[in-house]
C-alpha cells in the first residue's frame, strides 16, 4: 500500500509483495495462453515470469487495477499480430472508449506502435482454441457486475462479494478455484476472508486460492488461519491441472 509502514508493507516475506490481481492459464494441448485481466502492473509481471506470448485475453471489469496495463500488449501484438479480448457489454463499450486506438490500428506491417487487438463482447459460453470458457456473471457490490471465468476444472472470480445460485451451476466439480478475498475486514464490494472461506466451502473445489489480498493480511497468518484445501494465493504462484 502506497504510504504505509505496517508490518505487512515492511514485511521481508516476498510473499507479502503483491502485485494487482491477474492470472495466465496455459493449456497444453494446443498451447494455448490466455490472459485475465491486464493489471495496472502487467508490464511488471510479463517481465518477472518471462511470458512470451498470450494468446487471449479476458477481462473481468473495468476498474482501473484489472485494466490500466493494456497498453503495453502492444509487444506482443507487434510480434504476433492481432490478439482477441473479451468482455462483458459494458466494459466492452467502456474499454472502446478508453483504449479506442488499441482495437482501431491498421492491419499493417508496422502500425506505428499501437496495439491491435480485437473485442468481443461477451454474451454467453465460448471457445478459445477449443477450450469452453464458461463466465459467470457476480456481484461487485451493489452496483457492479463482474465476469468469473471457469475453463475446464478451473474458475477464477475475483472481485466479487457474493455467489448466485445461478453462478453455483457452473462452480460444481472444480479442482481449482480461485476467489476474492480482500481482508478480514468486511468490505462493501469484496468477500472478507471469513466470507470467502464460506462461499469455497459451499463451492467445494479440490483446492482454493484466495486472491486480491490487501495489506491487511500476512501471508503466513493468513495460510496458518485457512482449512487445509485453502490457501493465499501469491505473485508468481504456479498450479498444475489435470483435466
Amino acid at each position: 500500500m502506497v504510504g504505509c509502514d505496517c508490518d505487512v508493507c515492511t514485511s521481508a516475506d516476498p510473499k507479502n509483495k503483491r502485485t494487482r490481481a491477474s492470472v495466465l492459464i496455459r493449456l497444453a494441448e494446443p498451447d494455448t495462453r490466455i490472459l485475465i485481466d491486464t493489471s495496472i502492473d502487467f508490464r511488471e509481471q510479463m517481465l518477472r515470469h518471462r511470458i512470451g506470448r498470450i494468446d487471449a485475453i479476458l477481462f473481468t471489469h473495468h476498474h482501473a487495477d484489472h485494466v490500466f496495463g493494456l497498453d503495453d500488449v502492444r509487444t506482443f501484438s507487434d510480434r504476433q499480430g492481432r490478439i482477441e479480448c473479451y468482455a462483458a457489454p459494458f466494459d466492452e463499450k467502456w474499454l472502446r472508449n478508453v483504449f479506442g486506438y488499441a482495437f482501431d490500428a491498421p492491419d499493417i506491417p508496422d502500425p506505428g506502435g499501437l496495439p491491435r487487438l480485437n473485442l468481443n463482447v461477451v454474451r454467453g459460453t465460448f471457445d478459445i482454441d477449443g477450450a469452453r470458457v464458461i463466465p459467470i456473471e457476480l456481484p461487485h457490490g451493489p452496483r457492479v457486475s463482474v465476469l468469473g471465468y471457469r475453463i475446464g476444472p478451473v474458475a477464477y472470480l475475483t472481485d466479487c462479494n457474493g455467489i448466485p445460485d445461478e453462478a453455483m451451476e457452473h462452480l460444481r466439480g472444480l479442482d481449482v478455484l480461485v476467489l476474492d478475498a480482500l481482508r478480514p475486514q468486511p468490505h462493501p464490494t469484496h468477500f472478507s476472508v471469513g466470507e470467502a472461506v464460506d462461499a469455497a466451502e459451499r463451492i467445494n473445489a479440490r483446492r482454493t486460492f484466495f486472491t486480491h489480498i490487501s495489506h491487511r493480511s500476512d501471508h503466513e497468518a493468513l495460510a496458518a488461519s485457512l482449512p487445509e484445501n485453502i490457501q493465499p494465493a501469491y505473485d508468481g504462484l504456479v498450479v498444475k491441472v489435470t483435466a
